[in-house]
């Protein structure tokens, strides 16, 4: 009975110390939610200032929690940025629009398609003396999947910036607005720039129309389209609020951010007109670490037909940071002796928990020694598909959100290693006394019979 008894309580011991459930009490940051919709499962877009407060870039340290304080099952969603097996480029044909000068609206044209759509002619309806040549339309009727950039080259008797209005149509008489692009080809410094991506907003057309405002358009050499299926899009990007940074030196800058980061785009603060500026950007996880170089450009707010033309942001391989160095080529005039505000872009990231207990429900984080405990999406929703995303029920964060402190979270990691230590404390105190008792078992001489 005595070894019975011995084997119970290590079983016991042990079973207390690893068993420990996580509380709401071990996470620094607590955040309401309300639900709304068809449950059981529920999808929450995560804001930016939430991901702030978390204490590992890769968000292992994210909870939820209901009303009795137990912990749900969850799963993340973060796609990365990059690009997908799906994603196909594909060469289009253009055709020219035509007008009697650059400031008049473009005249109706008369077309020849195929009857799958694919055009043949485009041509003025009229003609009345010479003509300026004003856009281009691209036939993109042979693409059945959401278009994500437009790729152009031009000939080389226009370098400078072309800046042109995009508008998508199916049947080449209605057309919607899709915003402005804008190329450049450039010499700086014995260097030449060249910008020939424009980002699409992923939707599908059958043509897109360009038209320049203001100017003739350039003879188009080559254009392509970028497409993705809606299966492989990313998330979109979630902008910052703007930092502050410190000029370390002559050219150079330095920003300190909230938490460590996997950064996939920069919008640098360019307050003065006619700014130019080539800059190298770097970053590090921290001060022991050596700078990595993340991307390079040329930075431009410039006049032109009296508006501002703006290159404000740089491209970034979404590696995490917590420290970022902007060097300045200053033969262009520079940034100005204070540092430039900053913002910063992360992918956007989705949580889907599955709700258990009554609510109200709760967002917990900050705990730089939690394990990750999310489930992949197969196995927290049977027979998951991507498009049931849209039907599962929503989560929202109920109120404001505030940044903690490096110095509250530190209090309460510490206090989490303390409960943990405690637990092992009693563990080994519970393995030495059995230790003892088996001991004083062997010790003791056996009875006569």
């Amino acid at each position: 009975m005595g070894k019975v008894s011995l084997s119970g309580l290590a079983v016991w011991i042990l079973c207390s110390a690893v068993h420990a459930q996580e509380t709401p009490a071990d996470f620094a940051t607590h955040v309401p939610l309300a639900i709304s919709g068809n449950g059981p499962w529920y999808r929450l877009e995560l804001p930016l200032a939430v991901q702030l407060n978390a204490r590992q870039a890769d968000l292992s340290d994210v909870r939820v929690f209901n009303a009795a304080g137990e912990p749900q099952a969850y799963a993340l969603s973060r796609q990365a940025s990059q690009r997908t097996e799906s994603r196909n480029v594909t060469d289009v044909k253009w055709f020219p629009l035509y007008a009697a000068d650059t400031h008049e609206a473009l005249p109706g044209v008369v077309m020849k398609a195929t009857t799958d759509g694919t055009l043949l002619e485009i041509r003025p309806s009229s003609v009345n003396g010479q003509q300026v040549l004003r856009g281009w339309v691209l036939d993109a009727s042979a693409i059945k999947v959401p278009l994500q950039q437009l790729t152009l080259d031009w000939s080389h008797e226009r370098d400078g910036f072309q800046r042109f209005s995009i508008e998508a149509s199916n049947d080449l008489q209605h057309w919607e607005a899709w915003g402005d692009g804008q190329v450049a080809r450039l010499s700086f410094a014995d260097e030449r720039v060249e910008q020939h991506d424009v980002s699409l907003p992923g939707q599908s057309a059958r043509y897109l129309r360009l038209v320049w405002q203001g100017q003739a358009a350039p003879l188009l050499t080559s254009a392509k389209l970028a497409s993705a299926t809606s299966s492989s899009l990313p998330l979109p990007l979630v902008w910052s609020q703007p930092l502050a940074g410190a000029r370390l030196k002559a050219g150079e800058y330095s920003w300190r951010l909230p938490a460590a980061l996997s950064i996939e785009r920069l919008r640098i603060e360019l307050k003065q007109p006619n700014t130019l500026a080539p800059v190298t950007l770097s970053g590090r996880r921290d001060d022991k670490q050596a700078w990595q170089p993340l991307s390079n450009g040329l930075l431009y707010r410039l006049t032109q037909d009296g508006r501002d033309v703006v290159q404000d942001q740089l491209q970034l391989p979404g590696q995490t940071v917590t420290e970022l160095k902007l060097q300045v080529d200053e033969r262009g005039g520079g940034l100005g002796i204070e540092a430039p505000a900053l913002r910063f872009a992360v992918r956007a990231t989705q949580l889907v928990f599955l709700a258990r207990g009554e609510p109200p429900f709760s967002l917990a984080l900050g705990n730089a020694s939690a394990r990750a405990a999310n489930l992949p999406l197969s196995t927290l929703i049977p027979d998951y598909k991507a498009e049931r995303l849209t039907t599962l029920g929503l989560a929202k964060v109920d109120g404001e959100v505030a940044f903690t402190s490096p110095a509250v979270v530190a209090a309460v990691d510490a206090a989490t290693n303390w409960k943990k230590l405690g637990l092992w404390a009693v563990l080994l105190l519970g393995v030495a006394a059995l230790g003892a008792m088996a001991y004083s078992l062997l010790r003791k001489p056996p009875v006569a019979r």
